[in-house]
């Protein structure tokens, strides 16, 4: 049995499109997220007294961790889609070669 398979450069293309979708979805989700936990939001819902200080710097720092590791997930869904994409291109060029040599253009 053979190890080997073939995707087509439009499958490829499709799911390029389908990780740069929802990269935008992360970034549109995350635009929606920042305001609501930003220093100022949460410091307005738990308020300013002494024995909320703790809670209120816990919940920024994750705030601030869930904020990055998003930005982290969009950038690398972002890469995989120009990656896929470039592999599409790559595929194509090659396949063009190739038919070109067995119509005899590449002698």
């Amino acid at each position: 049995m053979s190890d080997e398979f073939y995707i087509g450069h439009s499958a490829l293309e499709k799911l390029s499109s389908a990780f740069s979708r929802e990269a935008d979805v992360l970034g549109e989700q995350l635009a929606k997220f920042k305001p609501k936990t930003d220093a100022e939001a949460i410091h307005d819902g738990f308020g300013f007294l002494t024995e909320s200080e703790e809670v209120t710097s816990a919940y920024i720092d994750l705030a601030e961790h869930m904020t990055k590791a998003i930005e982290g997930l969009q950038e690398h869904a972002y890469a995989i889609a120009d990656n896929l994409t470039k592999n599409s291109h790559n595929s194509v060029g090659a396949e063009r070669a190739i038919e070109e040599q067995f119509k005899g253009g590449g002698k």
